[in-house]
């Protein structure tokens, strides 16, 4: 196995390793390690089948769960992350976020498996919140030093959210609105990595929508001013994909938020995801 560092905040490139049969545990346990120590990998020229992708992120830890989006026929861990050529819809999951980070135990990752890959545009974007930690003003740390944030779904999926009863009828995912996104879970946003202990920053505004114990209007400008030091460029990692690539990253360390500029091309991958450790 072969790791070239992407020379970013964060990301590695992965070769020499073939994901599509089985995976012996000392294999598992590089890969984790790597993972662990850049929170991207890619893996090139990976013929990869859907058993593939699930026997996949089986070794890396299990399956997590998928809420408001539907899977794809047959299957019950994979969705299809797809937006057609013709597309008017806007960019599914534009801004920065942590996949799922509402849940009681959030996801440790997510796999993302390109299929059709448009020539152009469609990167994807990671920002690593170890580093936004370590770069915090310290006014700033000092307001969010040991608070819990509010996490929900609702602003996204509950049937007046932004891909509710009223999102672009020509999406080609398959979203599924639901009054269950209203619910809340509290974490904590300044949080040490519950494998390696590193602390970083978890979650932004979006899935976030407030802090404990501290009144909206105090807590929305708050969340706008953290959301532009967590996405600012200095912590950036920008994949470009390829066909045939295989993805994972770390969501307990990053941020991630997709791109677009591949009007007129139809595109396609495939994502599970990586139950908490």
């Amino acid at each position: 196995m072969r790791i070239e560092r992407s020379g970013q905040a964060c990301g590695a490139r992965v070769t020499g390793v073939d994901l599509s049969g089985h995976l012996s545990d000392a294999l598992v346990a590089d890969i984790r390690a790597a993972w662990l120590e850049h929170h991207v990998l890619a893996f090139p020229g990976q013929r990869m089948d859907d058993d593939a992708l699930e026997r996949f992120t089986l070794a890396m830890g299990g399956f997590g769960e998928d809420p408001f989006i539907a899977p794809i026929p047959g299957r019950q861990h994979i969705i299809a992350v797809e937006r057609a050529a013709d597309e008017t819809s806007p960019i599914f999951a534009e801004t920065f976020h942590s996949d799922w980070s509402f849940q009681a135990r959030p996801p440790a990752g997510t796999c993302l498996y390109g299929i059709t890959i448009p020539p152009v545009g469609g990167d994807t974007l990671f920002a690593n919140q170890h580093l936004a930690l370590d770069q915090l003003p310290d006014v700033l740390r000092q307001r969010v030093e040991g608070r819990r944030a509010i996490h929900s779904a609702q602003k996204a999926y509950a049937p007046d959210g932004f891909y509710g009863d009223n999102d672009a009828p020509d999406r080609a995912m398959t979203i599924r609105p639901s009054p269950d996104a209203r619910q809340t879970r509290l974490h904590d946003f300044v949080r040490a990595h519950p494998e390696t202990g590193r602390p970083g920053l978890f979650g932004c505004l979006g899935y976030i929508i407030g802090f404990e114990d501290m009144e909206e209007a105090e807590a929305l400008p708050l969340l706008v001013e953290l959301y532009g030091h967590q996405s600012s460029e200095a912590f950036h990692y920008r994949h470009r994909w390829e066909p045939d690539m295989l993805v994972m990253w770390d969501n307990r360390s990053l941020l991630h938020a997709a791109t677009g500029g591949y009007a007129g091309h139809h595109r396609l991958l495939h994502r599970t995801t990586i139950a908490a450790a």
